[in-house]
């Protein structure tokens, strides 16, 4: 008898196993057409979408969702976010209903401006500092260093050179980028899966954060309101500042496509001002919806700082709005400069 028992349970967890594989793989009987050669478009473009119906269902209606909104059959892409984005529909039919969905690319529309920039000010930068993130607050200057049993978070006078405060990370953690929100100051570690929040005015550490869907910890910035954050791919993630829950994210592109890298960061006037790992220039990124309208090209300015054997790229990037300025520095500098930006 219990053998027996012991069959049907075996056989029913087959069926019922089976059952469930064969409802997840079924396909839906329509498909989303676009009147369009690839895949792909660009901000200002408008897509006509139709429905593909070879098996000859009679139709009753169709609901088309683009990124989670009811949308027409011909969607406008002027206020879209850009990047891998998701065309939906659901089909009505024959007293039933079924649902089918294709990607499409959205592309910004313009190519990066470029612009340059001024030297006004040189000030002493320690040199055996591996810079990960730089952000001013009230006019002192905050400092996140990396490597294993090198990073610190510190307090520097930014004239001066001198470390005010510092705070040594344990050797497991590699330090990464930081920013300042309510009187807290957020860091980044990298591959740990882990943040720590200080306060500013002791720099004591006052709790940690996990990661979501980002994994890595890169750069992080802020508006004021929400955290901005930043995994080494083209993605920057949207936190609440008050939960740390990855709410949303945006695509960094191009006219031509996707930028991955995407490292240090900074909030400036409205618009995130980027390093791009082992680049020597920051992009000036549209935080609505992913775009680089601009890019700063800074690779003159490693030839101005000391020259050895572990000199790294620029990465640092900070607006003073006591002064109005935008500081930048590199891994291993023994530099940190005051620039004007200048476009072209």
């Amino acid at each position: 008898m219990k053998v027996f028992k012991r069959l049907s349970i075996f056989f029913m967890l087959i069926l019922v196993s089976s059952c469930g594989s064969n409802s997840a793989q079924k396909k839906s009987d329509f498909k989303i057409n676009f009147n369009s050669k690839s895949n792909k478009v660009s901000l200002n473009d408008v897509l006509a979408v139709s429905i593909e119906n070879p098996k000859s269902h009679i139709i009753d209606s169709v609901v088309y969702t683009f990124n989670n909104k009811v949308v027409a059959d011909t969607i406008s892409f002027k206020d879209s976010k850009l990047g891998k984005q998701v065309i939906s529909a659901t089909v009505y039919y024959e007293g039933t209903k079924q649902n089918t969905s294709k990607k499409i690319t959205v592309l910004n529309n313009a190519p990066p401006k470029v612009y340059t920039y001024k030297i006004i000010n040189e000030y002493p930068h320690d040199i055996e500092s591996y810079t990960q993130g730089l952000e001013f607050h009230n006019g002192a200057l905050y400092e996140s260093t990396g490597q294993r049993g090198e990073s610190k978070l510190r307090n520097v006078n930014y004239k001066t050179g001198e470390v005010l405060k510092n705070v040594d990370l344990a050797d497991e953690y590699f330090g990464e980028g930081l920013t300042v929100l309510n009187d807290n100051i957020y860091q980044l570690t990298w591959q740990k899966g882990t943040g720590f929040i200080y306060d500013i005015n002791t720099l004591e550490k006052t709790s940690s954060f996990k990661y979501g869907k980002s994994k890595e910890g890169w750069g992080i910035c802020n508006n004021g309101e929400v955290l901005y954050k930043s995994d080494g791919t083209e993605k920057i993630w949207i936190l609440d500042p008050g939960t740390l829950e990855e709410k949303n994210y945006i695509q960094v592109y191009t006219n031509k496509g996707k930028v991955v890298g995407i490292n240090e960061l900074e909030w400036i006037n409205g618009k995130i001002y980027a390093n791009r790992y082992q680049k020597n220039g920051v992009a000036i990124i549209n935080p609505n919806n992913g775009a680089i309208e601009a890019v700063i090209d800074f690779s003159p300015l490693k030839k101005l700082v000391k020259q050895h054997p572990t000199l790294d790229v620029l990465n640092g990037i900070a607006y003073n709005d006591v002064t109005n300025t935008l500081f930048v520095t590199g891994k291993r500098w023994d530099k940190l400069f005051e620039v004007q930006i200048i476009e072209k």
